[in-house]
């Protein structure tokens, strides 16, 4: 961002003036120290593959996610679609939330070490990379104080809203790139030097964003396109002065987005298995109005009571600022106003907190009857499928930014005295005491059932002939944690399955979304003893059902692993299918017979 002054330089500091040896070890210590808390707050996980982060059907399916894309890099196959799931249509990995981006680079650590590694060390390089990210930009465009740009990367790597996301939703928390790309489109200077090399360079960051989660690249684009109204009303001699040559970068890389982005979004729009609208009613999940003072589950000070009454969820506890950061903030920006930076990031931060209220405001957990500002722009392109609940990241920068600027003005000012207590001291008191209460605790797991050995160890393989499946018990889960989308994941796509967890369309004929495969009857009835643990006494047509639906499936076995309910289903695939037999870690039918 090209905002306000450039912070002076020393001799040292002069991009003319070489460096001593040993000038990049500060720097390194912070990106280590970010690297550090990052692995702590994954701490439950490393090297336990029974545990899970507490919303558990999110890792799973960003688990098969990576291990889909090691596969198709070894393999050969088109990135966008995969077969592995939803037998015998498939899924379009490109309208889901496949996270290539990240899922390439971490190609030889999943096939290394497999899904559940590369997924921890997803979530580590998402939050320690964005605060990294936003390090180096404060570092380099806006404060002269190390510490001051290390505390802003941190909020903005590290506030609760990151961490909660990072916990389940890898394409939200993956915001590294977003300083990049702010500081090409916001680049200083003018004419061509100015347009086409940081066009492309913008434009190349825009695809990769693209490949790593879209809702994070449109957030952006309306917050950068707020910031950018605020800071031309504040500053309208500079704004006329750099428009030309931000138009022109905005162009370029429009150009370079559009030539790489062409087959991947016809792809997810009109490719196979794509779908219209929403499979979850997004306007939904908004948050109360208390949340932004309240103190989030995964901080010190936070509980499990009151997060639940002011957030959707536990991963969208997006602003769970507490008072002290946000009394910090209005300080800085009362105490620095005339600066054009501070009132644009001022005025940001205010539209995205007012619009992540949602429809209907809330306070406290009641409804008010009062109309929420997402009202005016919740019909728009794009904006009607958003999650209002998630505009409240935007915050997170902001605030970012404004605690940076904060402590880089203090560490700057002389040692003056007010009653017994030097001003520095008092100012970072003020500071600590605003973003303690946010420190973060290790992310909380829960135990999931392991793998069965038969499936891990492939022993189906002599049983499965090409072009058919393995069945998981049971077969189709809708949006609930799916035991054959883990059991892929963990065994790097050795086999095709029916079922999953994502979006797809209704039905070969119906295009609107819903959450996993369109229902068989047979996937519904199992679906249902495994939630209750009450057997049916089944029909003559129910087994006949449930053979056409094999046959659909292309099913050869059908497995069931561990279930709370186990049992009950166990008895019901008997009687659907004839006796099964044990196997290490389940049991199993070989329903070939039956399917022919």
């Amino acid at each position: 961002m090209t905002t306000g002054t450039a912070p002076s330089t020393t001799p040292a500091d002069s991009p003319t003036a070489r460096p001593p040896r040993a000038a990049w070890l500060p720097d390194a210590l912070v990106v280590a120290g970010y690297l550090a808390l990052a692995v702590v707050l994954t701490g439950r996980q490393w090297g336990h593959p029974q545990r899970l982060f507490h919303q558990a059907g999110d890792q799973v399916l960003f688990e098969w996610m990576l291990a889909h894309t090691a596969h198709a890099v070894v393999a050969g196959e088109n990135p966008l679609f995969s077969a592995a799931l939803n037998a015998p249509y498939g899924v379009n990995l490109m309208a889901n939330t496949s996270v290539l981006g990240l899922g390439v680079p971490l190609a030889p650590v999943t096939l290394l070490f497999g899904s559940q590694v590369a997924f921890c060390v997803a979530v580590v390089g998402c939050l320690a990379g964005t605060a990294t990210a936003w390090y180096a930009l404060l570092r380099r465009r806006l404060v002269s104080a190390r510490v001051a740009a290390a505390l802003g990367g941190l909020v903005c790597g590290f506030a609760p809203g990151m961490v909660a996301q990072a916990s389940a939703h890898l394409h939200v928390a993956a915001q590294f790139l977003l300083p990049a790309i702010l500081a090409l489109v916001f680049r200083a200077g003018t004419g061509r030097s100015a347009v086409w090399r940081p066009g492309v360079g913008l434009g190349l960051l825009l695809v990769w964003q693209v490949f790593i989660g879209e809702e994070v690249l449109v957030f952006l684009a309306l917050a950068a396109g707020v910031f950018a109204l605020g800071y031309a009303l504040a500053d309208r001699a500079a704004a006329r002065r750099l428009a030309p040559a931000l138009l022109g970068r905005l162009a370029v890389a429009a150009v370079v987005g559009a030539v790489l982005l062409a087959y991947p979004l016809w792809f997810q729009f009109r490719g196979p298995q794509h779908y219209t609208g929403m499979a979850f009613a997004a306007h939904g999940f908004q948050l109360d109005a208390a949340s932004f003072t309240a103190s989030a589950r995964q901080t010190v000070l936070g509980d499990d009571w009151l997060p639940g009454l002011l957030s959707p969820n536990p991963t969208e506890e997006n602003s769970f600022f507490g008072p002290g950061l946000l009394v910090l903030a209005v300080v800085v920006v009362v105490w620095r106003w005339r600066r054009p930076l501070v009132r644009a990031l001022a005025g940001c931060g205010v539209v995205f907190a007012l619009l992540s209220l949602g429809t209907d405001l809330r306070v406290d957990g009641s409804a008010t009857g009062i109309p929420g500002p997402y009202r005016l722009v919740a019909g728009l392109p794009l904006l009607d499928l958003a999650v209002p609940a998630r505009f409240a990241l935007v915050c997170v920068p902001v605030l970012g930014v404004l605690v940076a600027l904060f402590v880089d003005r203090v560490a700057g000012a002389r040692r003056t005295a007010v009653p017994g207590l030097p001003v520095r001291l008092v100012w970072a008191s003020a500071v600590a005491a605003a973003l303690l209460p946010l420190t973060p605790t290790p992310i909380r797991v829960v135990p999931v059932p392991p793998v069965p050995a038969f499936v891990a160890e492939r022993g189906w393989r002599p049983l499965v002939p090409p072009g058919r499946t393995v069945v998981a018990v049971p077969p189709v889960t809708g949006a609930a944690l799916s035991p054959v989308m883990l059991w892929s994941a963990r065994t790097g796509l050795s086999f095709d399955a029916p079922g999953g967890y994502f979006i797809g369309p209704s039905g070969p004929d119906d295009p609107a979304a819903r959450w996993g495969a369109p229902d068989r009857p047979t996937a519904v009835l199992l679906r249902r003893v495994a939630e209750t643990g009450l057997t049916p006494v089944l029909s003559a047509a129910e087994r006949r059902q449930a053979v056409e639906d094999l046959r659909h499936w292309r099913a050869a076995v059908v497995v069931l692993g561990r279930l709370p309910n186990g049992d009950a289903v166990r008895r019901t695939v008997d009687d659907l299918l004839g006796a099964g037999r044990p196997v290490d870690g389940g049991w199993m039918w070989d329903v070939r017979p039956l399917v022919g």
